[in-house]
């Protein structure tokens, strides 16, 4: 399918994210990655901050509001909670999380998981992948559009994770 695919080797996807459990048979499968400069214990409060904000584009999906960027010291995530918070309204709902490894949500429909695989050296593989049952049409233009949504939610979180990498300007928003 048109943008399913960002970041990611065709190991990663073949391997079982949590989500695959919640939706059968989807038609819409995506999945994105990153490396982060960072180990997984860095990472892993970034990604359990999106309760907070959508860390992608503030000005489309935050009204304008900046996502934080500072860590805040939030309580782990909990099965139930609000998955995130858009516009200033919370959204979604989280469904499955192991703290340090992985965070499954579901919002407007679709299921997605992000998962941490640390590696040898010292770095960490941020994966998500979004599944979803709908109209083959409508898939189509969900992917695109997560896609250019989540890669830069994604690259938010490596760059606020990875140490030195703070500029100026902080990373795109």
């Amino acid at each position: 399918m048109l943008g399913d695919r960002w970041g990611v080797t065709e190991r990663e996807t073949l391997r079982r994210y949590p989500c695959d459990d919640l939706v059968v048979s989807p038609t819409l499968q995506a999945w994105r990655g990153v490396r982060v400069d960072a180990p997984a214990a860095a990472v892993w409060p970034w990604v359990a901050q999106v309760r907070l904000a959508p860390y992608s584009y503030d000005w489309v999906d935050n009204l304008g509001r900046r996502s934080p960027r500072r860590l805040l010291n939030l309580p782990e995530p909990r099965v139930g909670e609000p998955f995130t918070t858009a516009g200033g309204r919370q959204r979604g709902r989280i469904v499955s999380v192991e703290p340090g490894t992985q965070l499954t949500a579901e919002i407007m429909g679709a299921f997605m998981s992000y998962v941490l695989v640390p590696q040898e050296d010292a770095t960490t593989r941020l994966l998500l992948k979004v599944v979803m049952r709908t109209n083959r049409w409508l898939a189509v233009g969900i992917c695109v559009a997560d896609l250019v949504m989540a890669r830069r939610q994604l690259l938010n979180f490596k760059h606020l994770a990875e140490p030195n990498s703070a500029t100026p300007h902080g990373p795109a928003a």
